[in-house]
């Protein structure tokens, strides 16, 4: 694959905006990982969650202070918290958590399965200062249900969203993990959604970790993944929808014509998290053990976020195997942190899919 002039001009200008957004590193997105608990058990989980987790949920007394040293050291207002799992409807102090985080100065939104998501619940959500929301659709009926591992799962996921959809002026999107099963009900999934309400939509693919490591049925082929781009461009020409891939990976010259940003990683450099057991880290979909520190051990996050963060600001550690000779790099930066494993190796690599 060769860059043409008129990408390889827009990302060079790209590259330098991104160069100084990492020497600034400026922390926008926190996400809280609630709790590992699930009431789903979908095929593609990274971090295999159940009913009932091994790591208990993690206390809002001890999420509290994190806030309150975020305060200390950024802008007021600066910082979005995303509520993540697990599935955080497991939570049934969610409310007050979320109205904790409102208190100290902090807008804050979720990221959901939608089977637990009743209007009664969206309607305690939202007098406790809930500004957004993610749900997973993943298919229409039989390979939603199929995904998700439970009967009414769709059922469930599509009146979520109807609900969020039926509140004017509520931010939220539909994301959507495409896979063989479901790659050709896309047009069907894009109508329904439109009929919804819906009005941003995000496609992602696998990452081989966890339950979706062999289980092939999940990986799109390279002729399909063209496909799943060359759909994305389309349905954004068409405007009716605003439809965009994930942060995955770099693109080639589908960059710009997918998103609405060239490829970035924004793990460590605007965002963090805190796992359930404490772990301080960047991008919660980093299912490696890349983090460090840890609130149980006394570490701040502010201190972590400044001091031990430098893995993820540098990337050249990631030149090696298959990276080490790519003309591509400097554009990529050895793809998204979520798609290293434990050693440092990539798991796969998007330009090669779409070559």
């Amino acid at each position: 694959m060769n860059l043409d002039l008129r990408h390889r001009l827009a990302l060079d200008i790209n590259n330098a905006l991104l160069k100084d957004t990492r020497r600034r590193h400026p922390l926008e997105q926190l996400f809280w990982e609630c709790t590992l608990r699930c009431n789903l058990a979908c095929r593609h989980c990274g971090s295999d969650c159940k009913v009932e987790a091994q790591v208990p949920d993690m206390p809002l007394a001890d999420f509290l202070p994190v806030l309150d040293d975020v305060n200390a050291h950024c802008e007021r207002h600066s910082v979005f918290i995303i509520v993540t799992g697990g599935e955080p409807l497991m939570r049934p102090d969610l409310e007050t958590c979320g109205r904790a985080f409102y208190e100290k100065g902090f807008a804050w939104g979720m990221v959901t399965n939608g089977f637990a998501l009743s209007e009664e619940r969206f309607a305690a959500l939202l007098a406790s200062g809930m500004g957004s929301a993610t749900v997973s659709l993943d298919g229409l009926q039989d390979s939603h249900d199929w995904m998700r591992g439970r009967e009414h799962s769709f059922e469930r996921a599509s009146r979520a969203i109807r609900i969020l959809a039926g509140c004017k002026d509520f931010v939220f999107d539909v994301v959507t993990c495409v896979n063989r099963r479901n790659y050709d009900e896309l047009p069907r999934i894009k109508e329904a959604l439109i009929g919804w309400g819906v009005r941003s939509w995000r496609l992602f693919t696998v990452v081989p970790m966890g339950r979706a490591a062999l289980d092939p049925e999940l990986q799109l082929p390279p002729d399909r993944f063209r496909g799943l781009l060359d759909f994305i461009k389309a349905t954004r020409k068409e405007g009716r929808i605003d439809a965009s891939y994930g942060c995955e990976g770099f693109l080639g010259n589908y960059e710009g014509e997918v998103r609405d940003h060239f490829y970035a990683c924004e793990a460590g450099i605007t965002a963090a998290s805190i796992l359930a057991d404490g772990s301080i880290s960047a991008c919660a979909s980093i299912r490696s053990d890349y983090h460090q520190g840890n609130i149980y051990r006394g570490d701040t996050l502010m201190d972590i976020w400044e001091k031990r963060f430098q893995p993820y600001r540098d990337r050249e550690w990631m030149r090696t195997g298959e990276c080490a000779g790519c003309k591509y790099f400097k554009y990529c930066l050895g793809g998204g942190m979520h798609l290293r494993d434990a050693a440092g190796n990539l798991l796969f690599c998007h330009l090669k899919r779409i070559a």
